[in-house]
This record gives C-alpha cells, structure tokens and sequence, in this order.
C-alpha cells in the first residue's frame, strides 16, 4: 500500500510538471498563420481534414479567446509566449478560417 501511494504521488508530480510548460518556438516575422499552426500547433491538434484544422468551442471561437490560450496555455497545453503581434493574429485568423465551430 505504501509504495503504491508513493507511486502515485510520483506519477502526479511528473503530470504536475508538464503543467505550465511553455515552449519557446518563436515565428518567422513572415511565417504564414498556416505555417505557424503546422509548427507549433500539429504535435497536438492533429487537422481534422485538409480544409478543418480543428473543432472550436463557442467560448473560444474569436480572436482574443484564441490568442489568449496560445500565450498562457493551460494545464495540457504549454504557453508559446513567443507568438505575439501580427504573428499571433495570423495564426489566430488561420485557426478561426480553418474550424468547425460547436454550437
């Protein structure tokens, strides 16, 4: 019971570490906002098709929800604090165009 609890206690601190990651990839000053999802974004969103990019709720279907979660990430995602600008606006546009939206 004791090196089980030990064992858990392990596993969630490893979990808790990935938690508030972020990632330094910073954008061309040129990169496209598809080029940008396709770098920063693929590992985990994998696109749905060729023309959806991925499935947005309604809280997070507009530009400033968007840029938002890209910057501060959350608890599975990192923050890639370095997408700022006109290069978070690209790829926030990129991912709005490119979504199903959940009603």
């Amino acid at each position: 019971m004791k090196k089980m609890n030990i064992g858990l206690i392990l596993s969630l601190l490893i979990i808790l570490v990935g938690c508030g990651k972020s990632n330094d990839y910073a954008p061309g000053a040129d990169d496209s906002g598809e080029r940008i999802f396709s770098t920063a974004c693929t590992e985990c969103h994998k696109p749905l098709s060729q023309d959806v990019a991925m499935l947005l709720s309604e809280k997070m279907a507009n530009k400033e929800a968007i840029i938002n979660k890209v910057q501060t990430g959350s608890m599975r995602m990192p923050a890639f604090k370095n997408i700022q600008g006109e290069a978070a606006d690209r790829l926030a546009e990129y991912i709005l165009t490119h979504s199903d939206k959940n009603r």
